[in-house]
């Protein structure tokens, strides 16, 4: 039986076709595509970390940005945010297991971005003098 495209755009979806624009898989895309995301997985391969602490690690990072990214990834299951009552109250993030799989798939991506950034920039300095 040949099914309809209403019908394979349903089955696409309901097996998180990221080709789809209606797939949830893409929401979940736009998180891990970002640079904070990538930033922050890497910072917590050690273990957790406050706050200030990846505030300071991640140059150019507002609070407003890592306090959203943090909460998206808590929101995700990808980190925990544990809290201590002290004085004042001290909050650490870490790696879920799931988190600390994603971790394994964006770590070389930055790495891969650090060990690749000088020929990305001869190739853009070339391509800016042929258009000059």
């Amino acid at each position: 039986m040949t099914a309809t495209a209403a019908q394979r755009r349903e089955k696409a979806k309901v097996e998180y076709n990221a080709f789809l624009g209606a797939c949830p898989s893409r929401q979940l895309l736009d998180l891990v595509a970002s640079k904070w995301v990538c930033l922050i997985l890497a910072a917590l391969v050690d273990g957790p970390r406050r706050h200030s602490e990846l505030r300071r690690d991640i140059a150019g990072v507002s609070q407003k940005m890592l306090t959203q990214t943090l909460r998206d990834l808590e929101r995700d299951g990808l980190v925990t945010r544990a809290v201590t009552p002290s004085v004042p109250v001290r909050v650490d993030y870490a790696l879920t297991d799931l988190g600390e799989g994603l971790r394994r798939v964006v770590q070389p991506l930055k790495q891969w971005a650090e060990d690749n950034m000088d020929t990305i920039l001869g190739n853009r300095a070339a391509a800016e003098a042929t258009c000059a």
